[in-house]
């Protein structure tokens, strides 16, 4: 390749070799006619083009050119990510290359598997949490959701970096240097998966996928990606597939080349994953069919809530922040058996049983799918069929996480998406759950700021207390 005194433009290469511990199989080697060193540009072009080595001829004007050679090393050897060769004359330079760059890949191997115990098929994240100018966003709980939602989403997080921008970068988001920064970090730790907090926009998606190899998604390709893999029966598959065509509609023009790459895993998966590389106009008309075919299952849950209300029969729902404990609080009341997993999103379809107690009347429990903070529209429209069962409801318990360092934020939100609905005038117990994460000594007064009770189902502490609360609400609300 010939470059200018400016630049040289290196063509797009091959990614056959390329690995988490693996170097691309290249060396490159050029000139520098003004006697400088390898420069951050060319160190830059080592990280992101994960290259084997780098090298500088220099000094060419006398009779011993120096070379200058400079290769990738893992993060806990020193800060840099590299190290170097030289300076030393041509003549000089005797290094067996392919010992050494095998050395060089087995030694990243042996790093990586000492800081991290994972496996191997399971996807790496570096994790990005942008802190935008003015917002009152706490960066600590962001970041922790967003590690909750990698580990539902079956994803192991490597490592986190905070940026606090003075303003949002259009092209990158956080800005070029600091997005280069990043993928140097995902090279040294191994990582193939980039995790923004952010959302993206389709541009941003393009141009940071430009400059790397690596899976880039945002919060919402996240969260869509968990509905993906928790989607069980018929309802909770259209509606998923139907939020993921809605979410890549407006984006599938401008980022065509990022979402080829990554079909069929994280960020892509589920009932909609074949669907992505479709025309407009098809996944229009898959749009139109599914909508047709949530419409049907509507009309049959329609049915069965009629024949509910007929009944007489009070209905409560249990409502609350993903994975504050709703499906363990319908097993214990219930005495059911629903699927219970420490992780966001676990449950996606409402499940309804009955209360029965032989010296109290019958009560129709239901669990919902959990909520969240900026919940994506097009997965908020997708599953507001299954919100829907709120309006019947009679009573709704929220179950609020008290161990939690947020609790309130996560109340707040809760009420956001109950407002969206038109549910806020309808009757409301907000219950504590978890007591036993935390000291004793605050929850009355906090029991009383919320006109609240407190409870714990891993103790199957107070359960009978709310079962008593409940009825008294009930009585009240039926008069």
């Amino acid at each position: 390749m010939v470059g200018d005194k400016n630049r040289i433009e290196i063509p797009k290469l091959s990614t056959e070799r390329v690995g988490r511990a693996r170097f691309r199989g290249l060396r490159f080697i050029h000139t520098h006619l003004n006697n400088e060193l390898l420069t951050k540009e060319d160190l830059t072009d080592l990280t992101l083009l994960q290259l084997d080595m780098v090298g500088c001829l220099t000094n060419l004007e006398d009779s011993e050119p120096l070379i200058h050679l400079g290769y990738l090393i893992p993060e806990t050897k020193r800060q840099k990510a590299w190290s170097f060769i030289g300076p030393q004359e041509l003549k000089e330079l005797k290094v067996d290359f392919i010992e050494f760059i095998t050395d060089l890949e087995n030694e990243f191997i042996r790093e990586r598997g000492r800081l991290f115990d994972i496996k191997d098929e399971t996807e790496k994240a570096v994790l990005v949490s942008v802190v935008p100018p003015h917002s009152k966003k706490i960066s600590d709980e962001s970041i922790i959701e967003l590690k909750e939602l990698c580990y539902s989403a079956g994803i192991s997080v490597l490592d986190t970096v905070v940026q606090r921008p003075k303003e949002l970068h259009p092209t990158f988001l956080i800005g070029k240097g600091k997005m280069e920064e990043v993928i140097m970090k995902c090279q040294q730790l191994g990582a193939d998966l980039i995790v923004f907090d952010e959302g993206l926009t389709p541009g941003q998606i393009n141009n940071i996928s430009s400059i790397t190899e690596l899976n880039v998604i945002d919060r919402n390709q996240l969260i869509l990606d968990i509905f993906a893999q928790r989607a069980k029966t018929n309802e909770a598959k259209i509606q998923v597939e139907l939020a993921q065509l809605h979410y890549i509609l407006p984006r599938l023009a401008s980022v065509n080349r990022a979402f080829s790459r990554i079909t069929g895993r994280i960020g892509t998966r589920g009932p909609g994953e074949t669907k992505l590389e479709v025309d407009k106009r098809r996944i229009r008309e898959r749009i139109a069919l599914l909508e047709r075919r949530l419409k049907e299952i509507e009309e049959v849950r329609d049915r069965k809530r009629e024949r509910r209300k007929a009944t007489g029969i009070p209905v409560v729902s249990i409502v609350g922040y993903t994975n504050s404990g709703k499906s363990t609080l319908l097993n214990l009341l219930t005495k059911s058996n629903v699927e219970v997993f420490d992780m966001a999103f676990s449950t996606l379809n409402p499940t309804t049983r009955l209360i029965k107690f032989p010296e109290r009347k019958n009560i129709i429990l239901t669990d919902t799918v959990g909520f969240i903070k900026n919940l994506p529209d097009v997965l908020l429209k997708a599953f507001i069929a299954t919100l829907e069962e709120l309006r019947d409801s009679h009573l709704l318990v929220h179950l609020v996480d008290i161990s939690s360092p947020d609790f309130e934020d996560k109340i707040k939100a809760v009420d956001e998406i109950l407002n969206l609905l038109n549910l806020q005038n309808k009757e409301r117990l907000i219950v504590f759950n978890k007591i036993d994460k935390i000291n004793r000594s605050i929850i009355k007064n906090i029991e009383s700021r919320y006109n609240a009770i407190s409870i714990s189902c891993l103790k199957k502490e107070g359960i009978e207390r709310l079962i008593e609360t409940i009825e008294t609400r009930l009585k009240s609300s039926l008069c």
